[in-house]
This record gives C-alpha cells, structure tokens and sequence, in this order.
C-alpha cells in the first residue's frame, strides 16, 4: 500500500531541541532521547468513511512530533496501518451495498487526499491489515504455542495473565477496562473465556466473511490488536520511541498490543512512550462515527475551505486537550492565516529576535502548539503596526511556520 507524497521541509538556522512530551504510561512528561533514526507508530483508520476533524487532529499531533525530530537533524521512520479488513468496514458495505474492497480503497484514497492538502509528512512505510497478514499468522502461532493464547470455538484468544506488564498503559481498574472493552471492539460477556478482559488474535472464518490461509490457524482473519503489533515488530522492532494515536486506543488497542508483544518477546517496553491526543467534540459530544456528529476535512475542501486554515484549527489547540468545533474556531483560523500571508508577503519585517528559537522550545515542551502560534502572531503586530527593516525576515518567519507547524504561507 502506498502513502501520501510528502511535502518539502524547509531547512532552518540552528537546530531543535529533544521533545519532551506526556507519556501515558508514566502518567507525565518525558524528554525522548531517540538515536539518529526516531521511530514512530501511530495507528491509522479503518476506511469505512472519510477523514473527520478527530482524525485529523491526531495525525496532526503526531506530524508535529515528526517535525521537531527533524529540526533536531535526525531522521524519522514513520510508520502507519490501514486496519482495512474489521467488522465496521464490513458492516457499512453490507449496509450500503458496496463491496467491502471497493469501499475501503475508496475511503483510503480519500484520506490520502486529505493528508496531502493539510501538509501531513506521509509514514515510510504504509501498510493494510491485509497485506500483513502472512506476518500476523506466525505470531499467533507462536503465541498459542507459547500458552499465552488459547482457541475457543475456532477461534484464537490472547491470555492477558501471559504479560505480567498487562495494565502498565492505561493504569485502569478491572471495572473501567471491562467497561470499555466492551465499547470498543472487545467481547467479555463471550461464555468460555479465561479472562473477560481476553482479546481475539484471530477469529475464525464466517459464513459470507472474508477469510485468509491461517496456516494451523485454519482460515479467517487477524483479531486488531495483533495487527498494529505485527506491522510494528516487523517495521520498527522493539522498543521504538512512541506508540502513538487518540486517547481512545489507549485502552484497549494500545494496552493488548503492547501485552502482544511483550509475550512474544520477553522483552518490555514495547514502546518507549505512549503519546495520547485528544478527542474532538460537535454539538457536544466526542465526534465519531457511531454517532454520525462528524465534519469531514474533504467537505471543508469542498465548501472552499483552506486547508492551511485546518490546520491553523487545530493548532489552536493543546494536542492533548479535547475541544470542541464551531465556527468561531474556524473563522479564526481563517483570520489568523490572512494575517500571517499579508505579514510575511511585505518586503521587509521587524527583527525576528528570536522567534524560531520560540517556535521550537513551545513544540519540545509537549508540542505546545497555541504557545507557538501566539509568538508568531506578536511577531505580525508588530510587523502590521511598525514594519521593520529587515528583507530577511518575512522569508524566515515563512519557512519556520512552514518546517515547524505545517503551514504553507
């Protein structure tokens, strides 16, 4: 599968500073100290629809992480999912009447557009539950060997007791992680479970269900957890710099993957840090699918929408908080972009006296993007109400908005 084109990086003066960032597996703030080739997963959509503004948000998060790293002169082996086989992509093509493959290439085109109109540097390796499928197998068969899974029905389960690790992500209770397996994807109340918290490595093949060779496994297809982990393992190793994705995969998608992996290997952590964004609300409530309060970068586009404006919204946001989305949100970005494009268009400008060095201590202290964007905005006042003498300036001020926050002025 491939990815995004990716856009250029401007080069700037000097170097970033080490990111240090909120780990939520440690419940604070952590500087990573990667080597010169950082390592990033962030889990990627399941395309049964297009790119909502909770997306968004996220990738952008974890954009930002990129681009820090790549201030600080190294480089960066981004890699991402396309969970492209899962039963709500399943659901909504039988819903819809579409065939399943057709909707999820579809809806993954789609979300690459919108990744290139917002300036998200694409992963190195892009890759389908599908098509990881060959490498999934072997470790659930390595896992069952192992006695940290076990079948039922045909089906193949992960023992949470395998990991003496389990709980280290999230820290929640038994209670609380029952609850939200139960919200996201899991089954506790299945009959003939060791554990109720167990989650599926494979499920066995389905009447009118798309299934695979499971080798030993016999056929049917990858439980998602172990997806995430196989890609990972095989594209990054063990003890990569960040796992990251929504505060929602902290549990339980996080928390099973890296239980997975910790069984496999007898080695922890599977990730250094766990680094969590936060939820985007509408009308009140956390946008999602299930309850079809969504807005759609690619309806944005096409009501005229500048996607340098997107993403000014979510900029204006700390990643780790939830917000809401409103119009206002959008009209000031809209602002904020005709101010800044008027500013650095002059032929000349005030001093810059150290803004980019601003721009980049606000990303290294946990990606604190408002803080940034509020530097660049005293820089512009200053620019709009006195001028300045410098011809070097608006060309510097664009390039740094550009390499650090995304932003094509």
């Amino acid at each position: 599968m491939h990815a995004w084109p990716a856009s250029e990086v401007p080069a700037l003066p000097g170097k970033g500073r080490d990111l240090r960032i909120h780990d939520t597996a440690t419940g604070g703030l952590v500087t990573l100290d990667p080597g010169p080739v950082a390592r990033i997963y962030v889990c990627g959509i399941t395309p049964y629809d297009a790119t909502h503004l909770g997306h968004a948000a996220t990738y952008n998060a974890f954009d930002l992480v990129q681009r820090v790293w790549l201030d600080t002169k190294r480089q960066v082996h981004y890699v991402q999912n396309v969970t492209d086989v899962d039963d709500p992509l399943l659901e909504r093509a039988v819903r819809d009447g579409q065939d399943w493959t057709e909707l999820a290439e579809r809806e993954t085109a789609l979300f690459r557009e919108d990744m290139t109109a917002l300036r998200m540097l694409p992963p190195r390796d892009y890759i389908g539950a599908v098509e990881a499928i060959p490498g999934i197998v072997p470790l659930v068969e390595r896992l069952r060997d192992a006695g940290a899974a076990y079948e039922l029905e045909g089906d193949v389960y992960f023992s949470v007791e395998a990991d003496p690790h389990f709980g280290e992500v999230s820290h929640l209770d038994a209670g609380a992680m029952r609850l939200l397996s139960a919200e996201r994807g899991g089954d506790p109340e299945r009959p003939g479970k060791k554990n109720p918290l167990d989650p599926m490595l494979w499920m066995a093949a389905r009447e009118g269900e798309p299934s695979w060779d499971g080798g030993a496994l016999g056929p049917g297809r990858p439980g998602w957890h172990i997806e995430c982990v196989a890609i990972a393992l095989d594209r990054l190793g063990m003890g990569f710099d960040v796992q990251g994705g929504g505060s929602d995969l902290a549990f339980p998608h996080h928390e099973m993957g890296a239980s997975h992996a910790q069984a496999l290997t007898g080695e922890h952590p599977f990730a250094k840090a766990y680094v969590h964004a936060g939820m985007v609300a509408l009308n009140g409530e956390k946008m999602s699918k299930s309850k079809g309060n969504l807005v759609f970068v690619s309806a944005l586009r096409r009501d005229g929408v500048d996607p340098a404006a997107i993403r000014l919204a979510l900029l204006s946001h700390h990643y780790r908080a939830d917000w809401e989305w409103t119009d206002r949100v959008l009209d000031t970005a809209v602002e904020r972009l005709g101010r800044w494009r008027a500013a650095v268009s002059r032929p000349d400008g005030p001093w810059t006296d150290g803004l980019v060095e601003e721009i980049r201590e606000a990303l290294a202290n946990d990606l604190d993007a408002p803080s940034a964007l509020l530097a660049v905005d005293r820089w512009v006042a200053v620019q709009q109400s006195d001028g300045g003498a410098d011809e070097s300036a608006p060309g510097l001020v664009s390039r740094a908005v550009d390499a650090l926050l995304g932003v094509a002025l």
